[in-house]
């Protein structure tokens, strides 16, 4: 049986030990947004390596306790030696091959792409598991710890790609990978434009109310409400640096479906309302579909080449 509050707290810096967990656990997310700038800056990175299969491997800025996890791969597609670059981050449970046919596209319309699998997934997954459950699962700290990494990951593989030559960075995000894109977005000012595919608002939200993530809340309702867990998670969704923000004067185009079960479509309307009160302009466009048919035919076609004349103008 999962015991959010008996485990995970070893994931957390810091941590003293205290028997009142929620007290702690709140403290320490309340002060992690308080301090994000410093709480997702990326420490250097001194072993880029990009071998003869286009496969940059590095080791990641925020240590966990699975080896295989704590190096990081992304898969790359130069279009060019210099130029502009989109750094893209798959969905949960992304498979090695998955968007590969989305990064060759880039390269066909002039934009180098980089592919990072996120913790835990494909050349990543930690030994004896099959599913990425830490990035997203009953386990309040590690999720925590896991989702920090992926920004951290994100970061490095900017800082990857400038080194290069590109000085032109966008980001592109797909379900988690666009609350990972979203926060590395708006911590990151190289970043000049955002894609993201799919849009909510509180981690917890999306992890009690939709449908691909019912199994996780199952294993935490009889714990935690979901006001607390939209609290200790409130460091890795994208809502609270809206609320303070820190995404107003940036470029982005957010793509979503009208019928999406995962994301829920009034929860997207609440992120939009909410970077439109900020002061933000987001480019949005929303398509008759859920949350995986946006990957069918004829949608993603729609989608994609809007994200692609996107990032053209954008970057270009």
């Amino acid at each position: 049986m999962v015991r959010s509050f008996d485990w995970g707290l070893e994931h957390i810096n810091g941590h003293p030990g205290q028997h009142d967990a929620r007290w702690f656990v709140g403290e320490y997310a309340s002060e992690a947004i308080a301090r994000s700038e410093q709480w997702y800056a990326a420490p250097e990175v001194s072993d880029y390596r990009l071998d003869s299969e286009n496969v940059l491997t590095f080791t990641s800025p925020l240590e966990s306790p699975w080896p295989e996890n704590n190096i990081v791969h992304a898969q790359f597609f130069p279009a060019r030696k210099s130029g502009p670059a989109v750094l893209i981050l798959p969905n949960w449970n992304a498979k090695w091959q998955g968007q590969v046919p989305l990064c060759h596209w880039f390269e066909r319309v002039g934009i180098t792409a980089l592919k990072m699998s996120l913790p835990y997934h494909d050349r990543r997954m930690a030994h004896g598991h099959e599913r990425a459950d830490q990035l997203v699962g009953p386990n309040i700290g590690l999720t925590l710890h896991a989702n920090r990494q992926a920004v951290l990951d994100a970061r490095s593989c900017l800082t990857w790609l400038q080194r290069q030559g590109y000085d032109r960075l966008g980001i592109l995000g797909t379900s988690i990978g666009s609350s990972v894109g979203y926060i590395t977005l708006v911590h990151d000012k190289r970043v000049r434009a955002g894609g993201f595919f799919h849009v909510s608002t509180y981690f917890a939200d999306v992890v009690s109310k939709g449908m691909t993530t019912n199994h996780v809340w199952e294993a935490l309702r009889h714990e935690v409400t979901v006001d607390e867990l939209r609290e200790f998670w409130a460091p890795v969704s994208p809502m609270p640096y809206v609320e303070r923000g820190m995404g107003a004067n940036r470029n982005t185009f957010m793509v979503y479906g009208k019928y999406d079960p995962t994301f829920l479509p009034e929860l997207t309307h609440e992120m939009l309302g909410a970077l439109r009160k900020s002061g933000a302009e987001p480019r949005t466009l929303e398509l008759p579909v859920g949350h995986y048919s946006l990957e069918l035919a004829p949608f993603s076609y729609i989608a994609g080449w809007r994200m692609f004349t996107y990032f053209l103008e954008a970057l270009g």
